[in-house]
């Protein structure tokens, strides 16, 4: 029996609406099964983005049971209001650690890279991890982090990219790392994105 991949998308009040629901989608369509998980002190029936879509999420954090063994990937949109909700809580700083201190992927993308530093992503031995991040929080990581202006960024099981446009990157890469080159560009070739993919 084939293993069943699945990613954990975190969103709040204020998150990136296209860095989430692009992930969302292509790794869905990816064959990747994705947890939509709202956090916020009281469960709220949707949230609210940065442009005011409003996304109903699947699970709510600390109010639906979630099993994290069954995933094998987290991801943080950005939006600086949703980044500082996600990069302040606890419980989604302990799940990224927890990742990515089992080789499980962990992917961030524009303010939401910001988590990466509260959960203490550091490669050990004084190497620091090469990241990217929006230019607006360049300062904040740049210490603790290779800090590079790529547009996406894969150090091992760390994925990293610097804003909205470009969450389709962002996404492929994501799918490849979990699916596979071939089947990234299988999803790509309907979506007249396949020169996002190589190998």
């Amino acid at each position: 029996m084939s293993k069943v991949n699945k990613a954990i998308i975190f969103i709040t009040d204020g998150t990136e609406e296209i860095e989430a629901t692009v992930t969302i989608d292509v790794l869905r369509r990816a064959g990747i099964e994705v947890l939509v998980c709202g956090v916020s002190e009281q469960r709220l029936p949707y949230y609210t983005c940065s442009r005011n879509l409003k996304i109903v999420p699947d699970a709510v954090l600390d109010f639906d049971p979630i099993n994290f063994d069954n995933f094998n990937a987290v991801i943080i949109p950005g939006g600086a209001e949703g980044a500082k909700t996600l990069s302040e809580n606890d419980q989604v700083q302990r799940i990224l650690a927890d990742f990515y201190a089992q080789g499980k992927v962990v992917a961030t993308i524009c303010a939401g890279c910001l988590a990466i530093k509260t959960a203490k992503l550091y490669k050990k031995k004084g190497i620091k991890l090469m990241i990217t991040g929006h230019p607006t929080v360049r300062n904040a990581l740049k210490d603790d982090f290779d800090f590079l202006s790529d547009r996406v960024v894969t150090d091992n099981h760390l994925i990293t990219a610097s804003g909205p446009g470009v969450s389709f990157e962002f996404a492929f890469e994501i799918v490849k790392r979990m699916t596979g080159v071939e089947n990234a560009r299988e999803v790509a070739n309907p979506m007249l994105l396949n020169f996002l993919i190589d190998d």
